[in-house]
Order: structure tokens, then C-alpha cells, then sequence
């Protein structure tokens, strides 16, 4: 007898199949919506994929339903497989089961055993993105050969300004609704959702998603890497693909997303300015993180390398952006409360910039930013918030604490114009929250930052005693108050 593959929710594409005969099961476990709040259109997402992927693969699909994945699998006969689970819990849980067979992890380009050798060789300091980064670069051969010539891109818009037509519009179905419906009795039952309720913006196919991609490929890419770090209260999009939540439900495959990129710079109609940082998120970043989480023994939680012991404030952990009056921080948190996700320099610059100057628990905001992300996993938020952001795992992802001061979002966005505080100003009346912020976390963190030359360096302009104690009594004054 053929054995059933079980598709986890993060494993709904094609190339998580062997044949087009192989029998499939999909699971509805309510207890993963009771066990801690969710963002409504990310619950929304997650049941609708696993409903569509049943639709589409029809008499071949079982589609079980069940308080908790072990009741599921009791009610299956016969033999059952499935892909490595994306979590170390999922991960105890699939082998703690009679007869499942755990199969090796698909939906990633590099193998385990090796980035295991490549990470065991020897080298001098910890493991960096960007050794990896260049390693599977040489091992997949990507950027090999000459490219196409790229031809002069006409200036866009009103003072070259990005223009760009929009993405292929998502359109609800009846699933959605059954879906939208079911939550609505889910919430009257007493599960509790984060966010607000909206139309489904993202893929919950591989065929959406995939018209996303090649979408994003022909009108977006090319202007790419100029945009990738600007923040614009006007435009949320920007040049970004916005589909971290289609490679992360494994709608679409990374390394075909790759070769696409690759193409457009191949054929001449994107510069490898352009194509070379999205390739780097997938083939760097993405791969580097997951491979990282299984790598590294579970010390990415409950490190606090510096002064972070602060819990999150009830503004923030319940998306109330409009007690805010910050623009920079008022607009990505109104993103994430209406839509689930802000892109990557909103995430570190706004979000977790912020909470780093006020030394909240890195633990809590990367649960924080799980349940609230449309995209959220724990193997990315684990690395990127209590890592990369918030610099908590002993410099295990980057060298530096993520900390910037309000002259520097000012450089990168639109949204110091019209708000009341000044990016410039550190202390007073006006004075920018993230600014102030910087100054204090800086001089409490002084000891712990010796080794940072750019951090010292901002200590020395800072050096004064009076204007030192000014700064940290202002924003111990401010405390957990929304900016």
C-alpha cells in the first residue's frame, strides 16, 4: 500500500509530492488557534491554503479535522509519511508517533549534512550570513557566466519616482468565505485573534502565487535593490514581492523563485543590483536562518545579552496604533495590526529598533512578532527578532546591535514629514522617541558595546555627563508609554 503523504501547512506546493497518484493528507488542528492569539488574516491564510490545496487535489486529499493532530492521525489507516516538520516541537512531536515516517526537509535548496560541513570547517569567528551566502552562491552556481546587457531604464514617475502596476488582484472564493464564517464562530466560542479582520491579500494557491512571482519579476525587480530599504507611509509595497508567506507555506519553491530572479538578469531586463539582493534573501538569509535553527542548539531563547528585561507594553502587543503619535512607528504598527506584515526595514528600523532602545524581552517580541506576521515562523523570528534585531544570542546572526536614531529613519523614509517630533532633536517637548532612545541605550549599554568601533564612536559625541543623565531621565519618564 502506498503511504499517505501528510502536508504540513507549510508544505502545500507541488514539489512536496513524488507523483501525481500519491494519496495526501491535510490537517486542521483547532488546538494550534487556542494555544495563543493569532492574527485574524493570518488564521485566515493558513485555513484557507490547507482547504484550497484539499479542493485542488480533490478524491486524492483527505482533509481531517481535529482538536489536536495525534486524534487526526488515529482516524487515518494505513501507512503514513511526512516531510521534516518546520519546528523542533513539530519535529519530537512526528517521531513520538507510531509508524509516521519522517522524511528528510524539502522546500530548501541547501541539505543539512551540508551546511553542518561547511559550518564545522574551520574559520575565524562565528558563522556570518555572508561567508554562507557566498558559499551556496559557488555551490548552486548562480551569477555563473555573462549577463544580458541591461538597457537604460527611462526615469519613472514625477522626479524618477517609482511607478509600478499593481500585483494580480486575490480573489475570494467560497472557501474564503466558509473560512471568514468558521473564524466568526471560532471568535464567538471564546478563540482569541490579533489584528483586524480584511480580504485575503496573499497566495493561498501555488497557482496565485505564482502569478505573484512572475509578476514581481517583470515589473518590480528591476528597481529592486533601489528600494528595498526605503519606508513610505504612501506606499507599503514599494518594490517588495511580498510573498515571505507563500515560500513559508511552501506555495512556491525558492529555488526555482532563484532561477527566475537569475533569468531577468540573464536576459538582460534587471541589473544585478536589482536581482542580487532578492537572491541574497532567499539563497542567503532564508536558507541561512533555517539552516541556523537546526544547527544551533535552542540557546536563541531566553539569551538576554544586554539590558533586556522589559515586557512588551499592552499598546504594542495589541496593535494599537492609533494611541501612537510617532508616524514612523504609528504607520508600521497600523501595517501590521490591517495587513498582517511590513517589510523588512520597517520590521528592524521601526518595530524592533524601538524595542531595543527600551530593552523589551527579545523572547517576547519574537513571539510577538510570530503570532502577528503573516509570514511569522519561529525558525525565521527566533534568528532575525532575538538575533538580528534585538542582538540577544551573543552576536550569533550579526555583529552589531540593530540601533539607529531618528536622523537615520529620516534618511530612508517619508515619515518625518508632518509628524510632531523632530528626528534631529533628542531632548525636549519635540524631541524624536527613537532619537532620545538611541542616546539612552547607548549609555546603558556602554559596557557591553566596548567592542562595537561605530557604537563607541557614538558614545564619544555623547560623552556628557549632564546631557547623559538628561537623556536616560527623559526616557525613564517616558517608560512604556506609547511615543
Amino acid at each position: 500500500m502506498s503511504s499517505r503523504r501528510w502536508l504540513l501547512a507549510d508544505q502545500l506546493g507541488p514539489h512536496f509530492l513524488d507523483d501525481a497518484a500519491q494519496p495526501v493528507l491535510l490537517v486542521e488542528a483547532r488546538e494550534l488557534f487556542r494555544r495563543r492569539p493569532m492574527h485574524r488574516q493570518k488564521a485566515h491564510l493558513l485555513l484557507s491554503a490547507l482547504r484550497h490545496r484539499a479542493a485542488e487535489l480533490g478524491d486524492r486529499a483527505l482533509l481531517v479535522r481535529a482538536d489536536t493532530f495525534r486524534q487526526a492521525l488515529a482516524r487515518v489507516d494505513g501507512p503514513v509519511e511526512v516531510c521534516h516538520p518546520p519546528s523542533r516541537a513539530g519535529l519530537a512531536f512526528a517521531r513520538s508517533v507510531p509508524g509516521l515516517t519522517v522524511l528528510p526537509p524539502r522546500g530548501f535548496l541547501v541539505r543539512r549534512e551540508d551546511f553542518a560541513a561547511w559550518a564545522d570547517a574551520d574559520r575565524r569567528g562565528p558563522l556570518r550570513v555572508s561567508d554562507f551566502y557566498r558559499w551556496a552562491r559557488r555551490e548552486h552556481g548562480v551569477f555563473e557566466g555573462p549577463p544580458g546587457r541591461v538597457p537604460r531604464r527611462p526615469r519613472r514617475g514625477d522626479g524618477g519616482g517609482l511607478v509600478a502596476p499593481a500585483p494580480p488582484p486575490i480573489v475570494e472564493d467560497d472557501i474564503d468565505a466558509e473560512v471568514r464564517a468558521e473564524l466568526d464562530r471560532w471568535e464567538g466560542d471564546g478563540v482569541r485573534f490579533l489584528g483586524r479582520d480584511g480580504p485575503r491579500r496573499y497566495p493561498a494557491t501555488h497557482a496565485e502565487a505564482d502569478a505573484r512571482l512572475r509578476h514581481f519579476v517583470a515589473h518590480r525587480l528591476p528597481d529592486y535593490g533601489r528600494y528595498q530599504e526605503v519606508m513610505s507611509a504612501g506606499d507599503p509595497l514599494l518594490t517588495h514581492s511580498v510573498l515571505s508567506s507563500s515560500f513559508n507555506l511552501g506555495l512556491l519553491d525558492p529555488a526555482q523563485a532563484v532561477r527566475a530572479a537569475e533569468g531577468a538578469w540573464r536576459d538582460g531586463t534587471a541589473s544585478l543590483s536589482a536581482v542580487e539582493p532578492f537572491i541574497r534573501g532567499l539563497l542567503g538569509w532564508r536558507e541561512f536562518l533555517w539552516q541556523l535553527y537546526w544547527y544551533v542548539e535552542p540557546g536563541h531563547r531566553g539569551t538576554e545579552w544586554l539590558a533586556a528585561t522589559e515586557p512588551l507594553p499592552d499598546w504594542f502587543a495589541g496593535l494599537d496604533a492609533d494611541a501612537v503619535e510617532a508616524r514612523c512607528l504609528a504607520d508600521v504598527l497600523a501595517g501590521v495590526r490591517d495587513r498582517a506584515w511590513a517589510h523588512h526595514a520597517q520590521r528592524l528600523l521601526v518595530l524592533g529598533n524601538y524595542a531595543l532602545q527600551r530593552g523589551w524581552r527579545p523572547t517576547e517580541l519574537a513571539d510577538w512578532f510570530r503570532n502577528c506576521f503573516v509570514d511569522g515562523t519561529e525558525w525565521v523570528m527566533n534568528a532575525t527578532v532575538i538575533g538580528m534585531s534585538q542582538y540577544a544570542d551573543l552576536g550569533r546572526i550579526d555583529t552589531r546591535p540593530y540601533a539607529v536614531d531618528g536622523r537615520y529613519v529620516d534618511e530612508l523614509s517619508d515619515y518625518c514629514t508632518g509628524c510632531r517630533y523632530q528626528p534631529e532633536t533628542t531632548l525636549g517637548d519635540l524631541a524624536c522617541p527613537y532619537t532620545g532612545g538611541f542616546d539612552a541605550f547607548l549609555h546603558r549599554n556602554r559596557d557591553r558595546l566596548a567592542a562595537d568601533a561605530r557604537l563607541v564612536a557614538e558614545l564619544a559625541e555623547r560623552d556628557d555627563p549632564q546631557l547623559r543623565d538628561a537623556v536616560l531621565a527623559q526616557e525613564d519618564k517616558r517608560g512604556s508609554s506609547p511615543p
